[in-house]
């Protein structure tokens, strides 16, 4: 069957559905609010679900109805995600315009340098890593979507400005391209790299750091081991809620190889003398370096050789848990000597809410730049 008919077939099959929907609204809206119900106390809402339950029971596949509607028809998802070809999904944060876009990225620039700044004040090294975006790294699957200009060059000119600055960037995008051809340097259906792609990352980063900076004590063997290939539906896919009805319309879920990384000496069974009581690095960035599935963290203690302190956190960007770790007990008191932001280029347009720190903290963090022409901000 070709996909064109199989098109139609699905979009005749969601029409009767709708029909099945429309029919059983009657009940709903034949609905009379009991007599003994107020509308001041919660019994008329509880009254009304229990009745819309029993009335109108394909509202649980609603949901599918519209979604697939949306997938098959126009090949669209939910606001979240981009469906590109061949099962390629990417997030709608590396296609859209942000409001006020070209003032968050020129705030978020003065943010880096005050960072590192700060971290210059007590003589701790920055090194950046910018993560390139999927549809940079994988244009070929983007399909008919197409970036706003703010997206355009984002990559680059971030690297220009950090640069200008004087802060240590290596350039990820080269060897994730160039590896490409030994795997997928990111998931299909998620937003993330895959185990392999943060490996490269890794690698070329920690050449970085050992090329310029020379980390305290004795150099420690890791090794990284892989652990298990299991089938594994991305972070992008719940924008596409087909499931249970549409389950076989979905992106097949990728082949996710986890691995782990520990250190040579506990692999071998060894005492823990020989462990890094200061650990040199901290690790700071978003779920690309919090989540475990990806091993980033394991793959720079690999690669660097020496252990990883990691302050990276989910779901909330780049620069928020930079700003906690700032202010955190271990930074105040263990400092590292090397500090590695991890920072997708996307999040560089978006704004950030601040609330939770101290303004005024927030406004000497932020002086520190003021006596010194800014390097960053004049890249837009």
């Amino acid at each position: 069957m070709t996909k064109t008919v199989e098109k139609i077939y699905i979009a005749s099959f969601i029409g009767v559905l709708g029909l099945g929907f429309i029919t059983s609204m009657s009940g709903v809206l034949d609905y009379k609010q009991p007599k003994t119900y107020s509308v001041l106390d919660g019994n008329l809402a509880k009254s009304f679900e229990s009745h819309y339950d029993k009335e109108l029971p394909i509202k649980s596949i609603g949901t599918n109805v519209w979604a697939a509607l949306d997938y098959v028809l126009f090949n669209e998802g939910r606001q979240g995600v981009k469906i590109g070809a061949d099962g390629w999904l990417y997030s709608d944060e590396e296609f859209k315009p942000e409001a006020n876009g070209q003032q968050n990225l020129t705030d978020n620039l003065v943010m880096v340098e005050a960072v590192r700044n700060q971290l210059d004040k007590q003589d701790i090294k920055l090194v950046m890593a910018i993560i390139p975006a999927k549809a940079r790294l994988y244009p070929e699957y983007i399909g008919d979507n197409h970036a706003s200009p703010i997206h355009a060059d984002l990559y680059q000119q971030f690297h220009r400005a950090v640069r200008k600055a004087g802060i240590a960037a290596p350039d990820l995008l080269a060897p994730l391209e160039s590896a490409k051809q030994q795997g997928q340097m990111f998931l299909r259906t998620d937003t993330h790299w895959t185990p392999m792609g943060a490996d490269i990352a890794a690698k070329r980063l920690s050449a970085a750091v050992q090329h310029n900076f020379v980390l305290p004590g004795e150099p420690q063997q890791y090794i990284t081991s892989a652990t298990k290939t299991e089938p594994y539906h991305g972070d992008l896919t719940r924008f596409i809620p087909l499931d249970p009805l549409f389950k076989t319309l979905m992106p097949r879920p990728d082949d996710l190889q986890k691995r782990s990384t520990e250190a040579a000496a506990k692999a071998e069974g060894a005492d823990a003398l020989f462990a890094e009581t200061d650990i040199p690095v901290a690790l700071v960035g978003t779920s690309y370096s919090a989540n475990p599935n990806w091993n980033f963290e394991g793959a720079l203690r690999e690669h660097l050789q020496h252990d990883v302190g990691n302050y990276a956190e989910d779901g909330r960007g780049p620069i928020l848990p930079m700003l906690k770790y700032l202010q955190s007990d271990d930074f105040k008191n263990t400092p590292p000597q090397v500090v590695i932001w991890e920072f997708p280029e996307r999040y560089l347009p978006m704004a950030n809410d601040l609330s939770e720190f101290d303004s005024k903290w927030i406004a000497n963090l932020k002086n520190l730049n003021n006596k010194q022409n800014l390097a960053l901000t004049g890249n837009r």
